[in-house]
């Protein structure tokens, strides 16, 4: 059984990778123009989505990645690039202009659908960091019994989560069409120079493995 302090110290890692505040107004800019059931759909498939693949790191550990033969550098680096080009449509509006293009229903069964997957489940909320964190914690809980532990404090954070996205919707109403266009335009740039960063930590990593510290 894990002690107190594992435990807090586990629940204070996901949480801090995870970042539930800093999740939802990057969730409400991805997902403007949606109303409130499509927004709430999202937020509740993409939540589920990421529990239950940082469940499986949980469970398994690096055993996922290493039998895939895809090292968390390779995997940080690619959630850089796919996380900038979202960012690269929040900032041009492409995303507006191709959903304009598309009828009503294929907003609501494909882009909400995909969305929930791509970028919120994954990099967003199951990021590069969050995973890493869950292998490395699921080294420190090794018994079958601390692995429910770990998997508990897993579902709490989500918990979390999940709360932090229905608020924006709340959010939404307050800021109006101006106050979207806006804070879509402005989380763009900080989420283009998130990916950014993503692929730089995963590159310092990869050197580091090749040429040593």
């Amino acid at each position: 059984m894990a002690t107190t302090a594992e435990l807090i110290n586990a629940f204070t890692t996901l949480l801090v990778t995870t970042d539930p505040p800093g999740l939802a107004p990057i969730f409400l800019g991805l997902t403007a123009g949606m109303n409130a059931a499509q927004r709430r759909q999202t937020a509740i498939r993409g939540t589920l989505i990421a529990f239950f693949i940082l469940l499986v790191f949980a469970v398994s550990g690096a055993g996922v990645l290493s039998v895939m033969g895809i090292s968390l550098p390779a995997f940080r680096i690619a959630g850089g690039f796919l996380l900038f080009f979202i960012a690269f449509e929040m900032v041009f509006e492409k995303r507006q202009e191709r959903k304009e293009k598309v009828g009503q229903v294929a907003i609501t069964r494909d882009h909400i659908q995909n969305l929930a997957v791509f970028p919120l489940a994954i990099p967003l909320i199951t990021g590069p960091g969050s995973i890493s964190a869950t292998i490395l914690l699921a080294g420190n809980f090794p018994t079958p019994f601390q692995r429910v532990q770990l998997i508990l404090i897993i579902a709490v954070v989500f918990v979390i989560i999940l709360a932090a996205l229905m608020v924006a919707d709340r959010i939404d109403r307050l800021l109006g069409q101006t106050g979207r266009a806006i804070l879509t335009r402005l989380l763009g740039v900080l989420l283009s120079a998130l990916a950014v960063q993503f692929v730089i930590d995963g590159v310092r990593a990869t050197m580091t493995v090749y040429t040593g510290p």
